[in-house]
């Protein structure tokens, strides 16, 4: 008897002495196989891994994906996505912690990094001058994020708006004090980034606690807080995505998509004349 045969009476011999799921099992794990074969065999042609590339091929040619990967990937592939910027170290007033001045207009610039207790300083701020302020102005590189939902939920409290100036930034738990305005402007090139949350680890002397636990319930807080000040969730999805030491910068369509600006940034008007004591007018 041929050796074919007699393989396919081994196989229909398995086959009756096997029910019906154990036979969709091993289907099944043949199918994912085969699979992961195809996608590791696209993966090496790719990165030159047992291939040689063309040598006339251009760079766009080869930077293509193949339509097998799935789009989930392609970030982990070279030449994926282009979005997620190295995050900028903090220097100047930005690495410094964060200062409170009032200006005129009614806007309270907050500058610098949010340092852990940087929530009181915001509240005694607002407790002396809030009736003069009617916007919260950004330019910071993030930091403590419990301070973020803090100072946010103070400002939701006061109806203050919030605002990032053109050519500004706002990046990491920045956003989310930037998220609670009643109204929320974004200059030109204006930049509000967003990564992960990063769970810092306890001394070596101190307890042992599950950073796990701490990271999913700081990310259960800030859903929740996003979602009370109306802003789209998708904006979160892109946090969790993005490394901590990368940054997910929005486009301006997708600030307003999301939900994010509310509202264009207004131009100061000129303050009235004002008439001294000499007769002569001037501006405030």
């Amino acid at each position: 008897m041929p050796q074919s045969s007699s393989m396919q009476q081994r196989f229909f011999v398995w086959l009756s002495n096997n029910p019906g799921e154990a036979i969709l099992r091993w289907i099944f794990r043949v199918v994912v196989t085969v699979t992961i074969a195809a996608l590791a065999v696209d993966l090496a042609g790719m990165n030159g891994w047992g291939a040689h590339p063309d040598p006339a091929a251009t760079p766009a040619e080869t930077s293509d994906l193949p339509s097998i990967v799935p789009s989930i990937l392609a970030p982990l592939l070279p030449g994926g996505d282009k979005r997620l910027l190295p995050l900028p170290p903090p220097d100047g007033p930005m690495a410094k912690p964060m200062t409170f001045e009032l200006v005129s207009g009614g806007k309270l610039l907050a500058t610098g990094t949010i340092t852990p207790g940087i929530s009181e300083a915001f509240a005694a701020e607002v407790s002396r001058h809030g009736e003069y302020i009617k916007t919260v102005v950004l330019s910071s590189p993030g930091g403590s994020v419990a301070d973020a939902l803090t100072m946010g939920r103070l400002i939701r409290e006061k109806k203050f708006a919030t605002e990032v100036e053109a050519g500004k930034f706002c990046a990491s738990s920045c956003p989310l004090v930037f998220a609670a305005g009643v109204e929320r402007r974004a200059g030109d090139r204006a930049a509000i980034g967003v990564h992960q949350v990063a769970a810092i680890s306890s001394a070596a002397n101190g307890p042992p606690r599950d950073e796990m636990k701490v990271a999913q319930n700081i990310s259960a807080r800030c859903q929740r807080y996003l979602a009370d000040m109306g802003v789209n969730l998708q904006v979160w999805v892109h946090a969790m995505e993005t490394p901590p030491d990368k940054l997910f910068v929005f486009k301006p369509d997708e600030l307003k998509s999301l939900n994010m600006v509310t509202a264009t940034p207004a131009s100061t008007p000129a303050a009235p004349p004002v008439t001294t004591s000499a007769g002569t007018k001037t501006r405030l």
